[in-house]
């Protein structure tokens, strides 16, 4: 249980993570996707083989998740005090992280708009090969012809061999 609400607080930090240069670029840096992107594969690990992990192992994760948080408060910290007063200023308003919100749901509207015409694109625009045509054998020209005539032959009827009986 431990494993999976570590694995869940991961999920959650890493997504934090690559989300955090597009809702406060003051407090972002060159590498955050890569780390966020780290985090949500720990994320992942903890959450999928949670049922793996007992005794030692869970003590491990347990610290491992306390170093974790506890390295990023402090560059949180650091961040945070490196910002100018204007900058820590603006981050506390609401309109701020109201304006950023909006702003990354038009964007994620337009990928959504990017990727449905993409998707269009790939896919065929008419029936595969199949056209409205109807196929119809010709008529005969005359019909006595097409009809066939009764053979009037006689059909010889089978022999028997004189030694059966």
């Amino acid at each position: 249980m431990l494993a999976t609400l570590s694995g869940d607080l991961c999920l959650l930090f890493g997504l934090a993570l690559l989300l955090l240069p597009l809702l406060a670029v003051e407090l972002s840096r060159p590498r955050d996707g890569v780390w966020g992107a780290v985090v949500l594969l720990l994320g992942l690990v903890l959450v999928t083989s949670s049922d793996r992990l007992r005794g030692a192992p869970t003590l491990a994760v347990l610290f491992a998740s306390l170093l974790i948080g506890r390295l990023s408060s402090e560059v949180g910290r650091s961040r945070w005090n490196s910002l100018s007063d204007a900058e820590q200023e603006r981050l506390g308003s609401i309109d701020h992280w109201t304006t950023s919100i909006q702003q990354l749901g038009t964007a994620a509207g337009r990928l959504g708009e990017g990727l449905g015409s993409m998707a269009k694109q790939l896919k065929p625009a008419g029936k595969s090969g199949v056209s409205g045509k109807k196929w119809v054998r010709p008529e005969p020209v005359d019909k006595e012809q097409a009809a066939p005539t009764p053979t009037t032959e006689p059909v010889p009827e089978p022999t028997t061999s004189e030694g059966e009986d």
